[in-house]
């Protein structure tokens, strides 16, 4: 089994700051990357953020330069530091991990369970 314990999230007012946290942990043989994807009301999920396993780091064109991505494959966790928040990044945030459970195993998606991120006035 593989959990991706998420927290953080909550509500905060235009502008402000909020921190995402994301522990993989179980059954882990390579972690290829960790990162954050999105889905708001109505609209597909979308990748946020990634740091993969050489430690590249891959953004949405729309948090570029508002958003960082940190921690790592080998520390089996990310986190997404968020600022300059607008209301547009108001969704249910998923913590994503792309790993093989064993060595033969293929590379595999998993979630978190989502957190949720509204940004209000």
């Amino acid at each position: 089994q593989v959990s991706l314990a998420e927290s953080g999230g909550g509500l905060v007012q235009p502008g402000g700051s909020l921190k995402l946290s994301c522990v993989a942990s179980g059954r882990i043989f390579a972690l290829n990357n960790l990162g954050w994807y999105r889905q708001a009301p109505g609209k597909e999920r979308e990748l946020v953020a990634a740091v993969t396993r050489r430690g590249e780091t891959n953004y949405a064109d729309s948090v570029k330069g508002r958003f960082t991505v940190s921690g790592g494959t080998a520390a089996r966790t990310v986190i997404l530091e968020m600022n300059a928040l607008k209301p547009e990044d108001t969704a249910v945030y998923y913590c994503h991990a792309n790993l093989r459970t064993v060595f033969t195993a293929p590379l595999t998606d998993y979630w978190g369970q989502g957190t949720q991120v509204t940004i209000s006035s």
